[in-house]
């Protein structure tokens, strides 16, 4: 093959050594970017929720009144 011609097996091949990458060790108290606290985000739905409610409240109180 030469050199100028695109290589869409070279692509694909430097896709899978990116994907198949093990993280690196963090250090203690880092943040995991990795998805391993699935609670906190479940936390945040969960406050953003009460405080729709909360603000939806407030404006169907408004109206009625």
């Amino acid at each position: 093959m030469a050199d100028n011609e695109y290589d869409p097996a070279g692509s694909t091949q430097m896709f899978r050594a990116f994907v198949e990458e093990t993280p690196a060790p963090q250090a203690p108290g880092s943040v995991n970017t990795y998805g391993g606290n699935g609670g906190s985000r479940t936390g945040v739905i969960a406050v953003i929720a009460v405080v729709t409610l909360v603000v939806l409240g407030a404006v169907i109180w408004l109206a009625v009144k």
